[in-house]
């Protein structure tokens, strides 16, 4: 199969494209580099990717719709994922255009773009924090997203609605998955456990947001592919779950949350980071920070009638295996 994933180079898209080459899958890559974080880890993910000869990769934004083309029409993808965007709840409050420009105007000229050639699959990755503040726990793809608390969910949430709008006027087969909190080796450093792995490992005090008082549906990212690789064979309409499924009435188009279900109080998840580094470390307490939210908490009920398994990696072995590749990657 051939497989065009935007964002290759991020977190996500790097385990993702490195699985499916692994599996014996064509991959053509596309991802802007932008220098949101360190740009030198993307580089150094994308190398591994490179090493594979079924792998190709266009260095461009989703902005720029005629590399976007060219690269799509010249590789002619089974299945299309839809990885990039730009991240991040609090860099919003900095350049709020960046999210418009790659979530909205970057996801529409894709749609575009796979108009013209259509795939056997359309994936896009969208976020638990659509949800929003929605009081109601846990959260259910049939939940309403009508209270996003920051601009990534809003332009995120315009995302998937852009995706069914395609999927019923021109029929592309589209499944949205909602990801919670994705975390392990090679994440980004503007993540929790990457900033408080480095600060712990440097001696220096670690941010505690809302006062510790918060929780968050943690998925290790080997869970999430495989979820991920399971679902991209599933097009909307290959089966039907029992109970609680998001099918649209009107397009074929669903939407998955990916998570465990299993929702992991912050301190808990700082002690699970200091066993892993054999350090304590020093905690100062702030309050909530605009945009985030208290507690993520996924219903995996339709995951596991879809693909048979849910996010299972217990925190402490994830945060650990991350623990090591930050030394191995940093420190060696």
């Amino acid at each position: 199969m051939k497989f065009f994933i935007t964002g290759a180079a991020g977190f996500i898209g790097f385990h993702l494209a490195a699985r499916l080459l692994n599996d014996g899958h064509s991959v053509a890559g596309y991802d802007g580099m932008t220098s949101y974080y360190d740009v030198k880890l993307k580089k150094a993910r994308l190398a591994k990717l490179q090493e594979f000869e079924n792998f190709e990769f266009t260095a461009a934004m989703l902005e720029d719709r005629s590399a976007l083309a060219l690269a799509y029409t010249e590789f002619e993808p089974h299945i299309v994922i839809h990885l990039a965007a730009q991240a991040g709840v609090r860099y919003a409050l900095e350049a709020p255009d960046a999210y418009v420009g790659s979530n909205m105007i970057g996801t529409f000229n894709l749609l575009e773009v796979v108009r013209q050639g259509m795939p056997e699959h359309l994936l896009f990755a969208s976020t638990s924090s659509v949800y929003g503040g929605n009081e109601k726990m846990p959260f259910s793809e049939i939940d309403r997203t009508d209270f996003p608390v920051s601009l990534y969910a809003a332009t995120k949430k315009s995302g998937e609605a852009m995706c069914h709008t395609y999927a019923h006027i021109f029929r592309i087969p589209t499944t949205v998955f909602r990801f919670f909190t994705v975390y392990g080796p090679w994440g980004r450093p503007d993540m929790a456990l990457f900033k408080f792995v480095r600060a712990i490992n440097r001696d220096e005090p670690i941010e505690v947001y809302g006062h510790g008082q918060m929780a968050r549906d943690f998925t290790y990212i080997d869970d999430l592919i495989d979820a991920i690789v399971a679902l991209s064979g599933l097009t909307p309409g290959d089966k039907r779950a029992a109970s609680s499924d998001s099918l649209s009435p009107v397009a074929p188009f669903r939407t998955v949350n990916i998570a465990g279900g299993t929702p992991v109080e912050l301190m808990e998840f700082i002690t699970a980071v200091e066993s892993a580094m054999g350090r304590t470390a020093k905690k100062v307490l702030r309050g909530m920070q605009p945009g985030d939210v208290v507690e993520t908490h996924a219903d995996p009920t339709l995951l596991r009638e879809m693909i048979g398994q849910v996010p299972s990696t217990p925190i402490a072995e994830g945060v650990l295996r991350f623990v090591r590749w930050y030394r191995d990657y940093y420190l060696e």
